[in-house]
């Protein structure tokens, strides 16, 4: 049997401790701040509560992919142990992290495979915890990135935003939408599937916009996987650093899916960036 191991990279939203206990390889993602050419990386030498400071001190956040010697590193690092690699990075629709590493597995005949299955944050989570259980069952590495690339469509996350700031300072919308949203005391929700984060409605109440995001789910959960019970797929309430407001929107998931049992999980950091503190999420990922 072929001893796989599992690469993600921080925008899974999984810690370095937590990798640790999981039995997986977590690649750190690459953060600037403001003007500076000053690299932080998630989890190493940059906290969730530095980057959510430097946010609220009004310092505008870059991204960028892994570099190929880190990525390379650790895939020959772990290659000394395990017989294979599956490497799962986040969607190739939101980065180009994913292109670039499929690009440098193809000098390793076949025994890295690079997984494009199209997640992020909580869903790429799952992806990764999938892998392990799969590499458990016996499956190489090729076998389990043709059992995951299976299934890349079928996950879905709903975000409702607390402020448009963000998405302001990112030159995703611009200042005049975004003043006239204030104003309006608009909740936009967004979301992610597949290859893109898109607007999916507008709000004009918090209840409302919890409202819109539960019902969506249940469409998904319906259309797509088949039923609404916990047989079909695994199902979060999540949030972005907003621990007094997640208390509540947990108990209304909970109570609006009573057959799930409903994980808990905070935004991605990748994700965080473009929207900033305060968003409330749900996702789904079917269960392989």
């Amino acid at each position: 049997m072929s001893k796989v191991a599992v690469v993600t990279d921080s925008n899974s939203g999984i810690t370095q401790m937590q990798a640790k206990d999981l039995g997986v390889s977590v690649i750190p993602m690459p953060f600037m701040f403001g003007d500076s050419d000053e690299t932080f990386y998630e989890d190493i030498n940059l906290t969730r509560e530095e980057f959510f400071q430097r946010m609220a001190d009004g310092q505008t956040v870059h991204t960028s992919q892994p570099s190929p010697v880190d990525v390379l590193k650790v895939w020959d690092q772990l290659l000394e142990k395990y017989d294979e690699v599956v490497h799962i990075p986040m969607s190739s629709g939101l980065s180009g992290s994913c292109q670039s590493a499929m690009m440098l597995s193809s000098e390793y005949d076949g025994r890295v495979q690079v997984i494009n299955n199209q997640r992020i944050s909580v869903t790429q989570r799952a992806s990764a915890l999938d892998a392990l259980r799969l590499a458990e069952s016996g499956m190489n590495a090729l076998q389990i990135k043709e059992k995951l690339e299976e299934v890349k469509f079928e996950s879905s996350i709903y975000i409702m935003l607390d402020t448009l700031t963000y998405l302001k300072r990112g030159g995703r919308i611009t200042p005049a939408a975004a003043a006239i949203g204030t104003l309006l005391r608009i909740k936009p929700v967004l979301q992610i599937k597949g290859e893109r984060l898109d607007a999916f409605s507008k709000a004009r109440t918090t209840a409302q916009g919890k409202t819109t995001m539960i019902n969506a789910m249940k469409s998904d959960i319906t259309s797509l996987y088949g039923g609404l019970d916990s047989e079909t797929c695994w199902l979060y309430a999540v949030h972005a650093q907003c621990p007094d407001e997640f208390a509540v929107w947990s108990r209304e998931v909970r109570d609006a899916f009573p057959n799930f049992n409903v994980a808990e999980d905070m935004l991605s950091l990748s994700v965080c960036c473009h929207i900033g503190p305060g968003a409330l999420a749900i996702a789904c990922s079917k269960k392989i």
